[in-house]
């Protein structure tokens, strides 16, 4: 018995027309076979981002941000998820890196020790201001950078996802 061109052509369209739809349903909603898959990635743990402000020179507000500044890193080391955390001094809150004012300089060593990767920096603009009406340069302590200005510098932490946590 003798199959026609036609028939055959036939019976393929027929075929491709079921079959092309029903695997391409098949890739796009994965449920192809788990097997094929591997096993799944654990997503990177987010990166915990904290700006600490200071804008006073009261000791007892300066030493609630080192309290907030040594905790944070250990709530989340116990937690394992990374974290930044960035202390931005500005107005009368740069007393609390100067080294010639700084009423917590000793805390400020400990919290070094304890947690060498928090970024302490001081508003430039307000750095300026106080040599101009002390009349003499003055001295940060150790690993303090400077920003142009800090109130700026929090703002742009604050536009890149940064939380800010007032002391």
């Amino acid at each position: 018995m003798r199959v026609s061109r036609r028939l055959v052509t036939l019976a393929a369209g027929l075929a491709l027309a079921f079959a092309v739809p029903f695997a391409v349903t098949l890739l796009l909603t994965g449920s192809v076979s788990a097997v094929s898959r591997g096993e799944p990635k654990k997503p990177e743990p987010r990166v915990h981002h904290v700006v600490l402000p200071i804008n006073s020179d009261d000791p007892t507000t300066m030493r609630a941000l080192i309290s907030t500044a040594l905790n944070l890193p250990k709530y989340y080391r116990e937690r394992n998820e990374p974290f930044e955390i960035e202390v931005v001094a500005y107005n009368a809150g740069v007393h609390m890196l100067r080294a010639d004012t700084s009423p917590v300089k000793d805390l400020l060593r400990v919290v070094r020790g304890l947690t060498p990767d928090i970024r302490f920096v001081v508003c430039e603009a307000t750095k300026l201001g106080m040599e101009r009406a002390e009349g003499h340069p003055l001295v940060l302590l150790d690993n303090v950078d400077l920003v142009p200005n800090g109130p700026g510098r929090i703002i742009e932490l604050q536009e890149a996802g940064w939380s800010y946590i007032r002391s």
